[in-house]
């Protein structure tokens, strides 16, 4: 594998995960509001200039968001260029087509804020997010895929996912913008580690057994990722024990997954990593 096309893929998902932080600590802080006014402009000089703390917030997230747009879309050209894995080239085509509605979202959270629109703007990166890591999972995948490296994507998912259980949503602590932006942060490094250890484990040994290590890493990829869509909305209630719940669910899932792979074998030399090209 293209040794640039992989630092590309990982930078790509890095910034990604990044951008959907610092956008969850944007709306957080209502800091978008301040340019809601001028937008595409803000409150500075001319509005071209950060006035203040909340506006300078909008900004920097603007000027990532700028950045990580560039990345992905040159990551994707790259990889079509270069020839790369047919499923590499597939999802970085995904989060790349999703990205001039992201923008559109992302405008409309500034000028029209709403929790629809925030929900529409974060499912809409989640996906994005989604193609990408998928991306960087089957980049740095191709080459070596054994039962070693899925224990350790299913052990820094386990090892994060308590992160998810303290920091549950209006439960255990107050969900002010810091807090928010570390329950995020964990969610998305969960989500990114399930979909690594489902990826990795097509050819880490028997078949049998690395089946179901792969549904269970998804199904525990699927619960997260919906739990981090509803927390945007949660603020007490049924959907504290649903964020509760979920993240006990998913952390019993990887704990399974763990356990199949002990049955699974195989190695550095197994087989069973097929590629298109």
């Amino acid at each position: 594998m293209n040794t640039r096309l992989r630092r590309l893929v990982g930078v790509s998902a890095a910034l990604t995960g990044v951008l959907m932080v610092l956008g969850i600590y944007t709306a957080a802080t209502g800091a978008g509001l301040t340019c809601a006014g001028r937008w595409p402009l803000c409150d500075g000089f001319l509005g071209l200039f950060p006035a203040n703390w909340s506006s300078f917030i909008e900004w920097f997230h603007r000027l990532v968001a700028m950045v990580a747009g560039f990345v992905i879309l040159g990551t994707t050209i790259v990889a079509w260029r270069g020839g790369a894995d047919r499923r590499v080239r597939l999802s970085l085509a995904a989060a790349t087509i999703l990205l001039p509605s992201q923008i559109a979202l992302g405008a409309l959270t500034v000028t029209t804020y709403q929790w629809a629109v925030l929900l529409a703007h974060f499912g809409t990166a989640s996906i994005i997010f989604t193609g990408v890591a998928l991306a960087a999972a089957w980049t740095y995948g191709t080459d070596a895929a054994d039962a070693a490296r899925v224990r350790t994507a299913l052990t820094a998912a386990g090892g994060l996912l308590p992160v998810l259980l303290v920091l549950a949503p209006h439960t255990f602590v107050t969900f002010g913008p810091t807090v928010q932006a570390a329950y995020y942060l964990a969610g998305l490094a969960t989500y990114a580690a399930l979909l690594t250890a489902a990826v990795w484990s097509a050819g880490a040994g028997r078949i049998d057994a690395t089946r179901r290590v792969r549904y269970l890493a998804v199904a525990a990829a699927v619960v997260v990722v919906s739990l981090l869509v509803a927390g945007r909305l949660v603020y007490g209630g049924t959907l504290q024990y649903v964020s509760v719940g979920g993240a006990a669910t998913a952390l019993g899932l990887v704990a399974a997954a763990r356990y199949c792979l002990r049955d699974a074998g195989g190695g550095r030399g197994a087989r069973g990593v097929p590629t298109d090209d």
